[in-house]
């Protein structure tokens, strides 16, 4: 079958740019460009629907980035004496949901016996032993409400729930 054939015409200074991104995709220019122009499309098309392009790390410590076109419906903070979580729910263009959470880092101590040590702790009084954790963060996709349900503090799921009644962009013909 023929492949249709399409010429691109690039300036000399923008031509060690296409030869970077030639290098990169290993040699396919072709496969680089239509990625690049349907990342453009999407978020472009988000855009003018209401939603933005979102970037948010995954992992252990500084992790990796992780980007998508959604909206933000729903925030919530949990902390405890150890560790903090922050939940942030994102509704994608296609109707999907977006669960990322933000773990901080972790401290504590205890003492001979196992029990959190307290003060003693803290200024090194006994028999204490110390252990940390490092900021994490996870992203989960869900297809609906229902699933996003077990994944979420109540509080937050009702504000999510609250949020998809509403549309994302209302257009006024005023």
């Amino acid at each position: 079958m023929p492949v249709p054939n399409k010429t691109i015409y690039v300036s000399d200074g923008d031509l060690p740019l296409f030869e970077r991104a030639q290098r990169l995709a290993g040699g396919n220019l072709s496969s680089a460009i239509a990625k690049a122009l349907k990342r453009w499309v999407d978020a472009n098309e988000g855009l003018e629907g209401g939603f933005e392009d979102i970037t948010v790390r995954v992992g252990l410590g500084a992790g990796r980035k992780v980007r998508f076109v959604g909206v933000l419906v729903g925030e919530w903070l949990d902390s405890s004496t150890r560790r903090t979580a922050a939940y942030h729910v994102y509704r994608g263009r296609s109707g999907k949901f977006v669960v990322h959470i933000e773990r901080g880092a972790e401290w504590w101590s205890i003492d001979a016996e196992g029990r959190p040590a307290g003060w003693r702790g803290w200024v090194g009084v006994g028999d204490v032993r110390y252990g940390s954790a490092p900021k994490e963060s996870t992203l989960e996709v869900v297809d609906s409400l229902e699933q996003l349900r077990d994944k979420v503090p109540a509080e937050l799921y009702e504000m999510v729930e609250r949020a998809t009644r509403q549309p994302t962009v209302e257009e006024l013909d005023i």
